[in-house]
């Protein structure tokens, strides 16, 4: 019904780039929120950039100046352009969106993608 992809994880060396694209299809509905969070190995998930259906975004402490979320203005895709990056950002990362229907936590949904790994490494 609803799907979430992935793509542009890959390899790179410190303070490089890349460009992260997520797309979202099916039935949607009640649009809440879309974009990325990840989870490194012994780590707990986090948020790394969302945008809302006002078009706010919130990022995650760790990558504010260095990563940029955009969305399509008429679609659900979302793309993570991720500059400077470091070892630490190596992790998982994966696209979520949120649909809510206002009418409490029983009417919240939550669809994640299958993930995309990123590795920085020299």
């Amino acid at each position: 019904q609803v799907q979430v992809v992935e793509s542009g994880g890959g390899l790179v060396q410190p303070g490089g780039s890349l460009r992260l694209s997520c797309a979202a299809s099916g039935s949607i509905f009640a649009f809440n929120y879309m974009g990325w969070y990840r989870q490194a190995p012994g780590k707990q998930r986090e948020l790394v950039a969302i945008i809302n259906s006002g078009n706010m975004i919130t990022y995650g402490d760790s990558v504010k100046g260095r990563f940029s979320i955009s969305k399509d203005k008429d679609k659900y895709t979302v793309d993570l352009q991720m500059d400077n990056l470091k070892p630490e950002d190596t992790a998982v990362y994966y696209c979520k969106l949120s649909l809510d229907f206002g009418l409490g936590p029983q009417r919240q949904y939550n669809y994640w993608g299958q993930g995309t790994q990123v590795t920085v490494s020299s």
